[in-house]
């Protein structure tokens, strides 16, 4: 999608596809879960069986984007919260309202659900993923900090990264767990914000290293069919969980997926041919399709289960997801073109040059 400059990646746009076909797969397989005895043999599988990893990807995408648009360039802070306020609120307000409908009964309901959802300013509780748009919110909160840090330490970040993997260690001691700070808040998500900014600082060295990135993405997919070995999200032992790998499965997330998204963006040159095109709108309606997928995901998992063929065997369930995804498609398509566009031409350029790079 184009942002308030003018500028459109059509390469990232189809890794925010991707990311969507990930978490939405994730949610697809959850109602059959307990049937898979054993995860998929084939690695690669691993990704969409434990989607949630989707969600770092979208992180990842949002650290590398916004250091790419911000190059050269001073931000107006004020103008810049403006326009991602015109982004995400007009949808992220229509999925509450509906929830709240189909919800509430009465006035104590109401009020219950109110507060609950002001919570969301602060704590993971927006409902249809929308905890995930508090935690951008939080990193936005902090993004001139480190664009200035970044600006005035070569490798603050670097520094950053270390301490924030140091700070989850000092409370997985205190509480006993890390799971639940390291997904659901910026306490993890942190991470992959800086790494997708890194990812931007590096973008020349990581450009065309082939061999590299696939080694990387081997180790990757490896560490994550190792994690479902052991009972991934919900069973390694139990949720939350209190195994330790919790302190660095947003750093290997981070890691693994920026890198990629940096190789891609700056090694492969997407041609406009039609499948490049689609798959980029797949990307350009994730948004609609990320909040709006909750509506239909679980039943149409029900429904192909009880109507088509039982999911019990995960590489079938798999390609029932796909299929199922393709509808989810045109209704991101009409939530896009009915309830975000409309707002998108009230943006703003938030951008100016500056002489001053981010090193």
């Amino acid at each position: 999608m184009k942002s308030s400059t003018g500028k459109y990646y059509l390469g990232l746009d189809q890794i925010r596809g991707v990311a969507a076909l990930i978490v939405f797969t994730w949610h697809f397989v959850q109602v059959h879960n307990n049937a898979f005895k054993t995860g998929p043999t084939i690695p690669p599988f691993n990704l969409f069986t434990e989607g949630h990893t989707g969600v770092a990807l979208f992180m990842c995408l949002s650290g590398y984007l916004f250091a790419k648009l911000l190059k050269n360039k001073t931000i107006d802070y004020e103008k810049f919260i403006f326009n991602r306020l015109l982004r995400l609120l007009p949808l992220l307000t229509l999925i509450i309202i509906i929830n709240g409908i189909t919800s509430i009964d009465n006035l104590t309901m109401l009020i219950d659900y109110v507060k609950y959802i002001l919570k969301g300013i602060i704590y993971p509780s927006l409902p249809n993923g929308g905890w995930s748009i508090t935690v951008e919110f939080h990193f936005y909160l902090i993004l001139p900090f480190l664009l200035l840090l970044s600006l005035k330490r070569r490798n603050s970040l670097i520094w950053l990264l270390m301490l924030t993997i140091v700070i989850r260690i000092l409370l997985y001691l205190k509480l006993g767990e890390i799971q639940s700070l390291s997904y659901w808040t910026l306490v993890g998500r942190i991470d992959q914000f800086i790494l997708g900014i890194l990812a931007f600082k590096f973008h020349q060295v990581i450009k065309g290293k082939n061999i590299f990135i696939l080694t990387c993405f081997v180790f990757f997919l490896l560490f994550y069919y190792y994690f479902d070995y052991m009972g991934g999200f919900f069973s390694n032992p139990s949720y939350p969980s209190n195994s330790p790998l919790w302190i660095i499965i947003p750093t290997i997330e981070g890691f693994s997926f920026s890198l990629i998204i940096a190789w891609y963006d700056n090694t492969i040159t997407p041609s406009n041919n039609w499948f490049n095109r689609i798959t980029a709108n797949v990307g350009k309606y994730s948004y609609s399709i990320y909040l709006l997928h909750f509506f239909f995901v679980f039943k149409m998992s029900e429904f192909v289960n009880n109507n088509i063929i039982e999911l019990s065997n995960i590489y079938i369930t798999l390609i029932f997801s796909l299929l199922c995804f393709l509808i989810m498609i045109p209704i991101g398509y009409l939530s896009f073109r009915f309830i975000e566009k409309p707002f998108l031409k009230y943006r703003i350029n938030y951008l100016k040059e500056n002489k001053t790079t981010i090193n």
